[in-house]
């Protein structure tokens, strides 16, 4: 069996329907453990026993969730040389444009040496103004839908040795 951890953190419920969405399409998958986790539950123990990884972040102030950075703090020494060549994929929802926080997560990726998969899938909310920002977020069912192709075609290239 493979392992696809799927990390992420939320706090407006956009990155969580996200997140939710990879997990439910990549479920499908037979041979593949599908772990949804929030960032703060995770380790660089659960990071070492992963075949491939789905980060999943908002972009606040032009920067991955603090939460996420916490993940990769707390992680990224013990699991350093350990991840080379496991695949992943990035999952951003953004007010705005998403490209800081995608920079963030790749460099942190690529001094992991991991594998990206696929380019950056970016939700824009379009949310710029303090209510819209704060306010709960309701994603376009097209939108969840390309979260959870993502999140089955990085499955099933697992599942069949692909990657």
């Amino acid at each position: 069996m493979k392992t696809l951890l799927i990390i992420y953190h939320s706090q407006t419920g956009g990155a969580a329907a996200m997140a939710r969405a990879a997990a439910a399409g990549a479920a499908g998958e037979g041979g593949v453990v599908v772990r949804l986790c929030q960032a703060e539950d995770v380790g660089p123990a659960d990071a070492i026993a992963a075949d491939a990884f789905i980060f999943v972040t908002p972009e606040y102030l032009g920067s991955m969730a603090g939460r996420l950075k916490d993940f990769f703090d707390r992680s990224y020494y013990d699991a350093l040389d350990q991840l080379n060549g496991r695949p992943y994929v990035l999952l951003v929802c953004a007010g705005s444009d998403g490209q800081g926080a995608v920079r963030q997560v790749e460099r942190i990726a690529a001094g992991w040496r991991l594998k990206a998969i696929c380019a950056p899938l970016i939700v824009c909310t379009r949310a710029q103004t303090r209510e819209a920002i704060q306010a709960p977020k309701i994603l376009d069912p097209a939108d969840l839908q390309r979260c959870a192709d993502t999140g089955a075609a990085l499955a099933a290239g697992l599942a069949l040795g692909i990657y």
